[in-house]
């Protein structure tokens, strides 16, 4: 008998819902104009086009002229960070971040500092948590940018992003926030949030891959990264993805639907129960991340004495399909960077797991993952020589 099929690895991708395919579907043969074109063809697409930049504005209550769409929440997040700093060069040249950012944001902003710009990264505390204190200390005169995620995509920890914002708006520095992990799945208002740009992908909400969309606030500017025909209001040249585009769009409507059905009340159920069956049938877990403050869909933890690939793969054996941390690091033997920046030491580290829900997470899934975790565990604890000398 096959092994029962449980993908917990939604942090990483979701699939792209059947209410959101069939929506994509006739862009890529019935509706195949251009949507720069001004013929019957391309007004036909370019409408559905602007049609879906209003649906992801809506998920976060922004104005459809502040969704700017992109390949992807990486090249969201770069057109943010070299966006602003090439804009406000002369005004200042100091950026400040956190220890545990996605690389798309890490890698961008150390970039910078190769390049003239002066870069503050900031600690977090055991929980991942970014002190608010220590952040507004970072920030100096010549600070133009402060970029904190809204959620860890390892750790789950939703960021004060709130308080942050506050304070930049306090001091006159722009606030950007990668929103990839908390965009459809907690409630994120641009006009309640002192948020000046926030990152967005379709694939986190049961959307396509390879499309993402940045929202900046009216009235900032930033400059393009790609040059070229001066689409998506002169920031983001390229004809435009319309079968994604149309496919992002459904999504933030679906985001939108369960977060008003209470769907999303069911994850966190879910997720709490799942995390405390792994901290109550296996000895020496720790979980990562902060309890409560944490995406409603995302159960991570450091299984100590084990390395967190072999778990993986006896886990995938058994047809459960989890991860080590992020999907864009699994393949590196090192632990993961954000583990070590919330203090967490090399060993316990390299026995990182990471379990997230997505809306098909049924109860028999959880009850599986109990069912098969804890023997998997013992069964490499006795042969870990780190078990045997603990």
């Amino acid at each position: 008998m096959s092994p029962r099929k449980v993908y917990m690895d939604h942090s990483a991708t979701t699939f792209v819902d059947g209410s959101v395919l069939e929506r994509m579907l006739p862009f890529f043969s019935e509706k195949y104009g251009n949507p720069n074109s001004v013929h019957a063809w391309g007004r036909e697409v370019r409408a559905s086009v602007e049609e879906a930049r209003s649906s992801v504005a809506r998920l976060i209550n922004a104005e459809p002229r502040e969704i700017l769409f992109t390949g992807g929440g990486s090249e969201a997040d770069n057109l943010a960070i070299k966006g602003v700093a090439e804009a406000l060069s002369e005004k200042g040249r100091h950026v400040v971040t956190t220890a545990i950012e996605h690389h798309a944001v890490l890698d961008t902003v150390k970039w910078l500092g190769k390049h003239g710009y002066d870069v503050t990264i900031l600690p977090v505390d055991g929980n991942g948590l970014v002190d608010i204190e220590v952040f507004r200390n970072a920030l100096r005169p010549d600070t133009i940018l402060a970029t904190v995620m809204a959620a860890n995509n390892e750790v789950g920890t939703i960021q004060p992003i709130r308080e942050m914002g506050k304070v930049c708006r306090e001091r006159g520095i722009l606030f950007h926030t990668d929103g990839v992990q908390a965009a459809g799945h907690i409630p994120l208002d641009v006009k309640d949030l002192p948020i000046d740009l926030m990152t967005m992908a379709a694939h986190k909400m049961y959307g396509p891959k390879g499309v993402g969309a940045l929202f900046v606030r009216k009235g900032v500017r930033i400059l393009p990264l790609v040059h070229g025909g001066g689409q998506e209001f002169g920031l983001r040249s390229g004809t435009e993805n319309t079968a994604g585009l149309v496919g992002f769009g459904a999504a933030a409507e679906l985001a939108m639907r369960r977060m008003a059905a209470g769907e999303i009340e069911v994850e966190r159920r879910l997720r709490d129960r799942l995390i405390e069956g792994v901290l109550s049938r296996i000895e020496d877990v720790t979980l990562t991340g902060h309890r409560t403050l944490r995406l409603p869909f995302h159960a991570s933890f450091c299984i100590r004495y084990i390395e967190g690939e072999a778990m993986l793969l006896r886990l995938d054996f058994a047809g459960i399909g989890a991860s080590s941390g992020s999907a864009c690091t699994s393949g590196s033997l090192e632990p993961s960077y954000v583990l070590l920046a919330m203090g967490l030491d090399h060993a316990t580290a390299h026995g990182s797991l990471r379990l997230t829900l997505g809306k098909e997470t049924s109860e028999g899934d959880i009850d599986y993952i109990l069912e098969t975790l804890p023997p998997i565990v013992q069964t490499l604890r006795s042969m870990s020589p780190f078990k045997k000398n603990a």
